[in-house]
């Protein structure tokens, strides 16, 4: 059996949407926070189970008879997001599974200047340690976190933040392709992927002009310096913690670490991977009204 965690969230459920165009829906198994959420899979024949990464006691059940397992990384600000990491692969381990997959980043790094890249790269430190078969996904950049600059880009005009640098903007759907295909497919890849890209890099103000585009309206990109911008953001109800984790995302692309693109997520798909126009056409079917 496959097990997919983190099943209702974006990637997870495309995740599991493709594992089903490949294998019967009796052979897959989702671990999930709420299973109230996931009635839908359920419907098509997956077994759906309860399972936290902060609660490891929960996870036993929930990868019960997996022959694999993927493992969504945790997404948990302030702390604690390697625990549950490496929560889930101990109980994936301890569950039998001959095979772990996990959710890593492009810029996975010890000494990254963004704190994420700094989990992926313990957590892949982690799972290598273990003895088993394992495949450490480097995902590119999530291009639908771009959405944070939406709401205030439709209504003044501008992008207004830090100093950043080119970013490879990756599409959900065709990250979850390639893992979905990593999992029927045992020779696609093995150890720690290289990193899994668009093709293109781009930096804010080419998000700008691409906007500009797609709305028929100018969208200007303005770089604030880091303090005006942290000192805005707070102003709008920002938490200090959560403007800090921002910065740092501005500090690493500005050093280049999300500036890498790589023909292997193509080469995977078998099909070029999706432009970020595509994210960005839904995000705005999504913010307007």
């Amino acid at each position: 059996m496959i097990i997919i965690t983190g099943a209702t969230g974006n990637l997870g459920s495309r995740i599991v949407d493709h594992l089903l165009e490949r294998v019967p829906a009796e052979t897959v198994g989702v671990s999930v926070r709420d299973e109230s959420k996931a009635g839908g899979l359920a419907a098509r024949g997956v077994r759906v189970r309860t399972g936290d990464f902060t609660r490891p006691d929960t996870l036993t059940r929930s990868f019960e008879g997996a022959d694999q397992v993927l493992v969504v990384s945790a997404a948990i600000r302030g702390g604690g997001a390697f625990e549950a990491n490496r929560a889930a692969i101990d109980a994936a381990l301890a569950g039998g599974a001959s095979r772990i997959l996990y959710t890593s980043h492009q810029a996975a790094s010890p000494d990254s200047f963004f704190p994420p890249q700094r989990v992926h790269a313990a957590t892949e430190e982690h799972l290598a340690q273990q003895g088993v078969p394992f495949l450490a996904l480097r995902n590119g950049f999530y291009a639908n976190s771009l959405g944070i600059h939406l709401d205030s880009a439709l209504a003044t005009g501008q992008i207004a933040v830090p100093d950043d640098g080119p970013v490879s903007w990756t599409a959900h759907e065709d990250l979850a392709e390639a893992a979905a295909i990593a999992l029927t497919s045992t020779d696609t890849m093995t150890g720690i992927s290289p990193p899994l890209t668009a093709s293109t890099t781009l930096d804010l103000a080419d998000i700008a002009e691409i906007l500009t585009h797609l709305t028929g309206r100018t969208i200007t990109r303005v770089t604030m310096s880091d303090d005006e911008w942290k000192a805005a953001a707070i102003d709008r109800g920002l938490p200090p913690m959560v403007a800090d984790f921002s910065l740092d995302m501005f500090h690493a692309a500005r050093r280049g670490e999300f500036d890498v693109v790589n023909p292997t997520l193509e080469t995977t798909l078998t099909h070029p991977p999706l432009a970020v126009e595509h994210t960005l056409e839904q995000l705005l079917r999504e913010a307007r009204p």
